[in-house]
């Protein structure tokens, strides 16, 4: 059996417990991303200041529901987060571990492109099997690989266009308001991205800008100044962002 599965992200339901609830529109005034429009999408919970809180996929569920894709160290802080926003609403927000999240490197039948870059491979969500193999290592390359960043470990307190989330497809300026949106769309507008998330070498990574360390990989994500960025370090898809 193929290892699949990313035994490091978890699932949470969004539903509701009356009909006249609406999941989609309550999710809408919160993340960065639309929600209302094709599914899986990117998104991120911020502070009304605009800095990373969570990162997360959103899938579409049953009628009326829809399903969070994020890292399951987060899962339960971010389902009482959402929960907070919920106030009187009957809608039930929890991690459901019925359901598993499984990638692979390449295309195929059944799943969807990552929403953030093709090249990140597949992702599907399926009913969890303890016979599943783990490929969280085998993600972790391939993503670092390839220069995404994600996880609170690398993403949290970073604001979130600094975090590539407009050249990862993880924001809307024109869906409406959510938390932080005011501050993302002035800096979108002034064009005042002077940092950015980089993967480094871990031999060049500055420990005082370092988010994150993988020495079995000997890469590091760094938070980096415009004039800090090694254009040989650049990934492809964040290079025309840079030149600007």
């Amino acid at each position: 059996m193929t290892a699949t599965r990313l035994t490091n992200r978890a699932v949470i339901r969004l539903s509701t417990e009356d009909p006249a609830e609406d999941v989609v529109d309550f999710l809408q005034g919160l993340v960065t991303n639309d929600v209302a429009g094709p599914l899986p999408a990117y998104a991120g919970l911020l502070t009304p200041q605009g800095k990373t809180l969570f990162d997360f996929l959103v899938w579409p569920g049953a009628e009326g529901e829809l399903l969070i894709d994020c890292e399951a160290d987060a899962a339960e802080d971010l389902a009482k987060r959402l929960s907070l926003y919920r106030l009187r609403r009957k809608i039930a927000i929890a991690v459901d571990p019925s359901v598993a999240v499984h990638w692979q490197a390449h295309q195929g039948d059944g799943g969807a492109p990552d929403p953030r870059n093709a090249a990140l491979g597949q992702r599907w969500l399926a009913p969890t099997d303890d016979g599943d193999r783990p490929a969280d290592g085998a993600w972790l390359a391939h993503r670092l690989a390839l220069g995404v960043p994600e996880t609170r470990a690398e993403l949290g307190d970073i604001l979130w266009l600094e975090t590539n989330a407009v050249e990862l497809n993880g924001v809307s300026f024109s869906k409406g308001c959510y938390i932080g949106q005011e501050n993302t769309a002035r800096m979108n507008w002034r064009s005042k991205v002077n940092r950015r998330l980089m993967v480094v070498p871990l031999a060049q990574s500055a420990e005082k800008r370092r988010k994150a360390a993988y020495p079995e990989l000997d890469l590091a994500v760094d938070h980096l100044r415009l004039d800090a960025i090694d254009p040989a370090m650049t990934p492809d898809w964040l290079k025309s962002a840079l030149a600007e």
